[in-house]
C-alpha cells in the first residue's frame, strides 16, 4: 500500500517537471517556469504557458502582471543559451513578434528550451497557415516622403 503511494507521488513529480501537458481539449501545451540560474532551481513567480494559440507571461506575486502574444505574430524564434544556461540544462527562447506592446519576449532560463523553441516554430507557421496571414516585418515607411521630395 505504502509503496504504491510512494509511486504515485514519484509519478506525480515527473509530470510536473515534465514541460509537455496536453490540455483539455488534447492538445500539446507546455508550461515552464523561470529559474534561477544558479543550480536551475524554480524559485521565481514567473511562469510561461505556450500552447497552439497564444504564449502567456505571468508574473509576479503580489503584482501580477499577464502578457499574451498570440502565435500568429510570432516572426521569429531564437535560443539563447549561456555557459552557466548550458551546465543547469537551461536556456533562454527569444521570441520576435509583430505585436506592438512587446516586439520581443523572452522565456528566461527555462528547461526544455529547445523542444520549446522548435514547437513554437512550427506552432506559429501553422497559426499563420490557419488565419492565412502573411508573415511581414515594419521598415518604418514613414521616411518613405522623404525618399520621393
Amino acid at each position: 500500500m505504502e509503496e504504491s503511494k510512494k509511486d504515485t507521488v514519484q509519478e506525480e513529480k515527473r509530470q510536473e517537471e515534465s514541460a509537455q501537458v496536453q490540455n483539455e481539449e488534447g492538445r500539446k501545451e507546455y508550461v515552464e517556469r523561470k529559474r534561477w540560474l544558479f543550480l536551475g532551481l524554480p524559485f521565481t513567480f514567473t511562469k510561461y504557458r505556450v500552447n497552439a494559440d497564444v504564449i502567456t507571461i505571468n508574473d509576479g506575486l503580489l503584482n501580477t502582471k499577464e502578457n499574451d502574444c498570440y502565435l500568429y505574430k510570432v516572426q521569429d524564434v531564437e535560443l539563447q543559451v549561456s555557459l552557466a544556461e548550458r551546465i543547469f540544462g537551461l536556456g533562454t527562447v527569444a521570441c520576435y513578434t509583430g505585436d506592438n506592446t512587446h516586439p520581443q519576449l523572452f522565456l528566461s532560463h527555462i528547461k526544455h528550451a529547445r523542444e520549446i523553441k522548435n514547437y513554437i516554430l512550427k506552432a506559429s507557421e501553422e497559426a499563420r497557415r490557419k488565419r492565412r496571414t502573411l508573415n511581414t516585418l515594419n521598415i518604418d515607411a514613414a521616411d518613405i516622403d522623404e525618399i520621393d521630395a
